[in-house]
């Protein structure tokens, strides 16, 4: 414990960039280390700053942090994992800016054989809500045990979250805040279920508060600790395309779903596929198949219980004028599609049930239809 205190007092001290306290952390071998040889801190790392040097002379208010901080997480059932501790991600390890601590309160094994992220916009829509169901669910079908990892935020990050959840994955949400809180409140239930099923993880200390620059922090860590980057939806900028950014710079495989030309929230990833960035997002069975992950005897077995799922089921010749004008023209109401499609609108209607019974369509606020197929 004497080292966990020490490392954790080492995190608050100011004038450190992340890689020079890594490396110092990795020179010494822990934070007790540091401390020891707090006033030689400048032969053992040339060309540190004076600020540095006299940062690391004063460590009265850091351990004093830091106690209150083991307290809190000892209180809490909140595990405390040092870059040495055999239960830290061992990927995040590989990178130069890994944090010296992470905070856990969770059930999953970060150190699992298949980790992926799924990130995306705030502003997600329909189709980005599809894209995941489908995917998630076709993977469970060839692929046991991934571990799925997104930032707990708007959008696609609890979408992901909910559908890992729904079709029985452990899920993990990287925070940009301490434990002691949680953003967005809205998503408290979900975050609740995800610490008997998963986790939540954060480097930030309690009282941190979800500042702007922690999320982009945050990302780091969830492309870090996964294998493969899955960004859904994203506009020409925003942080799904930062972390997919971050997860190239550190060798990760990275996918983007591409989208109809046009869509504001496609843009991202359509780019980032014709720029060579991302490999298009088709399949789970593609997906799973380039990763490594396909399991061909669970794959039959599904098949031989049944479960696979029709993706095209057989469409009436109506339903199926209905269902090209969705897919060709997007979202519809029913009084558009009946003039668009010839159909009395009394038909249409019957049309749109059955067609939602089977899961072909979805209705949306408005009086819209959105084809799901």
């Amino acid at each position: 414990m004497i080292n966990i205190l020490y490392t954790l007092a080492l995190t608050r001290i100011s004038h450190f960039n992340l890689p020079t306290a890594l490396s110092l952390y990795k020179q010494l071998g822990d934070g007790k280390a540091v401390y020891d040889n707090r006033n030689n801190i400048g032969d053992i790392l040339p060309g540190c700053t004076p600020k540095l040097v006299d940062a690391l002379k004063d460590w009265d208010e850091p351990l004093r942090r830091a106690e209150q901080e083991i307290e809190y997480c000892e209180r809490y059932g909140i595990d405390i994992l040092t870059f040495g501790d055999g239960r830290y991600p061992s990927r995040m390890r590989d990178c130069p800016d890994a944090p010296i601590v992470m905070y856990y309160k969770g059930t999953a094994d970060l150190n699992q054989q298949k980790v992926l992220n799924i990130v995306g916009t705030r502003h997600s829509t329909p189709y980005g809500t599809d894209v995941i169901n489908r995917f998630l669910s076709d993977l469970k079908q060839i692929c046991n045990n991934v571990l799925v990892v997104s930032g707990l935020a708007y959008g696609i990050d609890i979408t992901a979250h909910r559908e890992a959840l729904r079709n029985g994955f452990e899920t993990v949400g990287v925070l940009a805040h301490g434990l002691d809180t949680l953003y967005p409140m809205s998503h408290k239930t979900t975050a609740n279920e995800m610490t008997n099923h998963g986790g939540l993880l954060t480097e930030f200390m309690t009282g941190t508060n979800a500042d702007k620059q922690n999320f982009i922090r945050r990302n780091r860590i969830v492309a870090g600790i996964s294998d493969a980057c899955v960004l859904v939806e994203s506009a020409a900028r925003g942080g799904g395309l930062i972390t997919a950014g971050i997860a190239q710079s550190y060798f990760r495989d990275v996918y983007a779903v591409p989208g109809r030309i046009g869509d504001r929230y496609s843009e991202g990833c359509n780019n980032l596929i014709c720029d060579g960035g991302a490999t298009a997002l088709t399949t789970a069975e593609r997906f799973a198949k380039d990763m490594g992950w396909y399991d061909e005897p669970l794959r039959k077995e599904a098949l031989d219980k049944g479960i696979e799922r029709d993706m095209f089921p057989q469409l009436t010749e109506d339903q199926r004028i209905v269902a090209d004008y969705l897919g060709k023209y997007g979202d519809a109401a029913a009084n558009l599609l009946s003039v668009k499609t010839g159909i009395p609108i009394n038909k249409i209607i019957s049309l749109l049930f059955e067609m939602e019974m089977e899961g072909v369509v979805r209705p949306l606020a408005g009086g819209m239809y959105h084809l799901l197929k």
